[in-house]
């Protein structure tokens, strides 16, 4: 639990104390490339080292996947630590005592509340857990999981657990009753009785899936019933330290699988993830009765660059897929990607890799369509005339106009030509004809030769413009005019955009003025993508990584002006072959 605000100047101090190479060499195996160190990037998928460690700068950089920053970020991508544990773990490290600035009484109180709460979850999920190996009525709830294929390692990977039948079995667990009975209400473990004082057990007769957050913390419960009860499954209500927008079943066991992800599957329950996982797909996650948010792609995109989304076959999960679709066209950026999967009707995840086995679910998600080839197909597939009649033609206009006009960026540039195809019209023409300016739609045939290619990553610099152009006080302290000059110089693609940015910000020029002049300029799908960009909280955090970013650049224009030819030269080959693989 975190007592406080941790002071800047610890956290400088910290740092200035802590050993980046061994606190990365105790978790990947590093290599010596003359002042560096090199390895096999942990955070994406590669088979020769673009991942780099400059002991002198105490920073690591991938130049695969933009991944970078100090010791403390490190531990947080890595290790799944919040930034205060990363510190405390650090400190621990090197034997230095974390101080806290003082919190008010009221934050105080929170963070006590919430700890507390935590620690009720834990004990109930430790509970459930004794019950699945110990009470007499728990064989019907094993009998099930065998029946669904589970084996004992793979329960206890996930913490299942049984809860007992009858109302009061958690007084077992929580004495004295008096002081516990308010945190179970509130961690929505008990119910209150209507109309009378006391409260009665949630989950009774239940196989017990406790809810982790990616720190490992159990947060809430889902569970299935073994006899006739409704519902079928159960959730735990929202509470202090639970809320559904926000957390996904299965992640935290799946980071703790240490796995590299090229993708994740999003999938509807929580026996489609351990279904999977019993058959070697760990890479899934599932919401908790709602649907996908923009909380969760922010958790998903995070960790990888693509996510693939299951769906059942049936009206239901095709009304679910197109609500997704409402929510990915206008928040992915360009180096993100979704595939839209159906399953056979009457068919989940957890029946198809059973019946089917692995391979089978894999090649599905393969062959897959994006979410632009969805659309495009959904919409041709619900015509009741063939596309090719000018009857269907003009229903198919109809049916795709609003979803073009709610993609932004690059998936815009893209669903604005296949619709186009689809017609047998210019993409400009289409665009023209529905009021939407895409740059990348004017030249005719241009953007059909090209946009099969992967879409281009963003980096340092992009990022750097996003943080300026939401908070553009940061411009005052950042490049006088003879670094713009050498900024502007280097090829790393963005530099000239941010060496614009920074210019017309010290120039007085508003935020609004300067994305209307790069919307002018033709920037209209970079910019969007820029957006895109999450931004951290306000504070020490968002500190560190606006500082941690502008090292990050120093780095690069230190690296191109290095006289270390070994060094160059091993982060370069690494750089080239991964470039010649991916083309």
């Amino acid at each position: 639990m975190g007592k406080g605000v941790i002071p800047k100047s610890f956290i400088e101090q910290l740092l200035a104390q802590v050993d980046i190479v061994q606190v990365i060499g105790q978790r990947v195996p590093l290599k010596k490339a003359g002042k560096n160190y090199v390895a096999c990037c942990p955070f994406h998928h590669e088979k020769t080292p673009s991942f780099n460690v400059s002991p002198v700068k105490q920073f690591y950089h991938c130049f695969g996947c933009g991944a970078s920053g100090d010791a403390i970020r490190f531990l947080q991508a890595y290790d799944g630590l919040s930034f205060p544990d990363a510190v405390e773990a650090l400190a621990q490290q090197v034997g230095l005592h974390v101080p806290y600035e003082q919190l008010s009484s009221q934050q105080q109180q929170q963070q006590q509340r919430q700890a507390t709460l935590y620690e009720v979850l834990q004990q109930a999920a430790r509970f459930y857990r004794y019950q699945l190996r110990d009470h007499p009525e728990a064989e019907v709830a094993k009998a099930y999981l065998r029946q669904r294929g589970l084996t004992p390692e793979i329960a206890k990977a996930y913490y299942l657990g049984y809860a007992p039948s009858g109302w009061d079995a958690l007084t077992q667990a929580f004495q004295p009753w008096s002081a516990y009975e308010p945190l179970l209400l509130e961690a929505g473990l008990r119910v209150a009785r209507e109309g009378r004082s006391g409260s009665y057990d949630r989950f009774r007769h239940r196989i017990m899936f406790p809810i982790r957050d990616v720190r490992g913390r159990v947060v809430g419960f889902g569970g299935r019933v073994l006899g006739d009860d409704k519902p079928k499954y159960l959730n735990s209500p929202e509470s202090p330290v639970f809320h559904k927008s926000r957390v996904l079943y299965g992640l935290y066991e799946l980071l703790q699988r240490r796995i590299q992800l090229d993708h994740i599957i999003v999938v509807e329950g929580y026996m489609d993830v351990i279904a999977l996982a019993q058959h070697g797909v760990w890479n899934s996650v599932a919401t908790l009765g709602t649907a996908v948010t923009a909380e969760h792609l922010d958790i998903l995109y995070r960790r990888v660059d693509q996510v693939v989304f299951s769906f059942d076959g049936d009206a239901a999960g095709r009304k679910a897929a197109w609500k997704a679709v409402e929510l990915l066209l206008p928040n992915l950026n360009e180096r993100q990607s979704a595939k839209i999967m159906f399953l056979p009707e009457g068919e989940d995840p957890d029946s198809l890799v059973r019946k089917l086995g692995r391979e089978v679910f894999l090649k599905r998600i393969k062959d897959a369509p994006d979410v632009v080839g969805f659309v495009v197909q959904a919409l041709i597939a619900q015509l009741p005339v063939p596309v090719t009649q000018q009857e269907g033609r003009r229903q198919f206009l109809a049916g795709v106009t609003p979803w073009l006009k709610l993609a932004q960026g690059w998936y815009q540039a893209v669903l604005l030509e296949m619709a186009a195809d689809v017609l047998g019209v210019k993409p400009w023409q289409l665009a023209k004809q529905l009021g939407i300016y895409v740059p990348l739609a004017g030249s005719g045939g241009h953007y059909r030769q090209t946009r099969h290619l992967p879409p281009p990553v963003l980096g340092v610099p992009h990022r750097l413009v996003r943080y300026l152009l939401a908070q553009p006080e940061r411009v005052e302290r950042l490049f006088s005019e003879e670094e713009l000059e050498a900024l502007a110089r280097m090829p790393e693609p963005g530099m000239t955009l941010l060496v614009e940015v920074v210019r017309r910000l010290q120039q007085g020029a508003s935020p609004q003025a300067v994305k209307q002049h790069l919307m002018q300029a033709g920037e209209k799908i970079v910019l969007s993508a820029i957006e895109q960009i999450p931004l951290p909280a306000e504070g020490q955090e968002g500190e560190q990584m606006f500082e941690a970013l502008l090292q990050q650049l120093m780095e690069q224009v230190m690296l191109a002006q290095t006289e270390d030819l070994e060094t160059v030269l091993a982060l370069k080959s690494a750089r080239k072959k991964s470039d010649e693989k991916a083309n």
